[in-house]
């Protein structure tokens, strides 16, 4: 354990850093006396630790000291349930209508995400709640793996996104697959099959650039 004002670093930790769209996971760390600190946000620095950050400064007599580390699970689920549906959609919109992911900010309450996306019309967002509800109503499971660099090199059908790459850590690479639907590289979290996810729409479209739409995306309470 490290302290740095109201920053913590742990030797382990069940919390999530994010990245690709998906923000930071939230808890509580309670010490060894019942006493308890907010975590508000994570940051991995250069090194690759990954920095648990509150509202407060944190006392370094604490080095050492047990720690119970709990995630936010509510909002866990929610960043879970939305990161899933979000690659059913790029993975059909891709498949189907050449758009390739030019942004995407994943939240609690809805999600959007960018494409690059020649031709659109409002018949083209009904089609893909259709084709996505059709896909989340079968009982396909996701699964989590690492490649080497070089495989996924040679792997382009694992690429999402039009111009970011996925992060490359240690010579390898992170994949999460739905069995028998899609596989892409990834490094975010995601529930365990497709059904748990729960009904999808696309709510609003907007413009931002030429053949850039951006879609606002909701799912219903389970």
């Amino acid at each position: 354990m490290a302290i740095h004002e109201n920053r913590i670093a742990f030797d382990q930790t069940c919390f999530h850093p994010g990245g690709g769209g998906q923000p930071p996971d939230e808890g509580i760390v309670t010490w060894q006396n019942g006493e308890s600190f907010e975590i508000i946000s994570i940051q991995a620095d250069a090194d690759d630790i990954l920095w648990h950050i509150g509202r407060e400064h944190v006392q370094s007599n604490r080095v050492g000291e047990k720690a119970k580390l709990a995630v936010n699970k509510t909002r866990r689920l929610a960043l879970m349930r939305y990161h899933t549906v979000l690659h059913v959609l790029n993975t059909i919109t891709l498949r189907d209508y050449n758009g390739w992911i030019t942004g995407v900010q994943i939240d609690e309450g809805y999600s959007r995400i960018d494409f690059k996306l020649e031709n659109f019309t409002p018949a083209l967002a009904v089609e893909l709640e259709e084709k996505v509800n059709a896909v989340l109503q079968q009982d396909y499971t996701l699964k989590a793996y690492y490649i080497s660099e070089e495989e996924f090199h040679q792997r382009p059908d694992l690429l999402r996104t039009l111009d970011a790459k996925p992060p490359i850590a240690h010579g390898r690479v992170r994949v999460v697959e739905i069995e028998g639907f899609d596989a892409q590289a990834c490094g975010g979290t995601h529930v365990h099959s497709t059904r748990e996810v729960g009904r999808f729409s696309i709510y609003r479209t907007d413009n931002k650039g030429r053949n850039n739409k951006r879609f606002y995306v909701r799912l219903n309470d389970l």
